[in-house]
């Protein structure tokens, strides 16, 4: 694994972009002209040294490892590159300095809560796939949370008179709304592939279905929060404080479902 000094000189240039970005958004929240696209184009730096950070831990010595702290920090790179990509698209300059300064203190994890054992069946392809799809949903997901209390704040916040100059550099309400259900779409399309493919995999493996573990249990609630939530707001037009309590009562049973296990053996039981 890569030492501390170049996951510090990672943080610190996700930490210096995103203090930029709030100035630039602080200071002119109605003018995106006035962020430098320069500076969009700079966070490709510390995304590339982070991706490098990450395939140097995940594939040490030829094996692969994704304890808590490096699927964590994977999240993270994943939700950093799609709001990357978003932004040569989206005004997302407000949302960024959000993610940027998470995935600053984020992307120090694997160093704190380094993988101690290997993955194992990691040569079969039904599992690779698995953790592939998986990774990237809950990276959606996680997104989805974020921006649906970013929502939240900004209503709130609507209430009580004008905006702050950094909530005024957010996207419109109506905007964040439609992104926020086109994430949370696509997210349920992947959970869906994932406990799909975590099927083909436990047939592979072990010859049988998929065994009803507690990863699967909170996987399969969270489908069903999620389906329930998409349904609601094809049918009913739910948004506001209803979308955003199912977001997080499905996000919260994903985070049990993926990190539960692994912080409890490796965290707390040091295993």
């Amino acid at each position: 694994m890569p030492g501390i000094l170049p996951h510090l000189l990672c943080a610190a240039g996700y930490a210096s972009i995103a203090l930029l970005l709030l100035r630039f958004v602080t200071l002119c929240p109605r003018e995106p002209a006035q962020v430098p696209r320069a500076l969009h184009l700079f966070t490709a730096v510390p995304l590339l040294l982070h991706a490098w950070l990450l395939h140097a831990s995940v594939f040490a010595g030829g094996s692969i490892y994704l304890g808590v702290g490096v699927s964590v920090s994977v999240i993270i790179w994943l939700a950093v590159l799609i709001y990357w990509i978003g932004g040569f698209f989206y005004r997302l300059e407000g949302l960024q300095v959000f993610v940027l300064g998470t995935a600053a203190v984020l992307v120090i994890l694997p160093m704190v809560l380094p993988s101690v054992r290997p993955l194992a069946h990691t040569g079969l392809p039904a599992f690779r796939a698995h953790l592939i799809i998986s990774l990237t949903a809950f990276s959606l997901f996680t997104i989805a949370s974020l921006q649906a209390l970013m929502m939240a704040v900004l209503e709130r916040r609507l209430r009580d008179g004008p905006l702050p100059a950094f909530l005024q550099s957010l996207p419109p309400l109506l905007t964040m709304e439609r992104m926020l259900f086109r994430i949370i779409g696509a997210g349920f399309v992947l959970l869906t592939l994932t406990l799909a493919s975590g099927m083909l995999f436990s047939e592979e493996l072990f010859g049988r279905p998929l065994r009803l573990t507690h990863k699967v249990a909170f996987g399969i609630a969270a489908w069903f929060i999620f389906a329930a939530l998409l349904a609601g707001r094809r049918i009913y037009g739910w948004r506001g404080r209803m979308a955003l309590r199912w977001t997080l009562a499905g996000f919260m049973a994903l985070v049990l479902a993926y990190l539960g296990s692994k912080f409890v053996l490796e965290v707390l039981l040091g295993r």
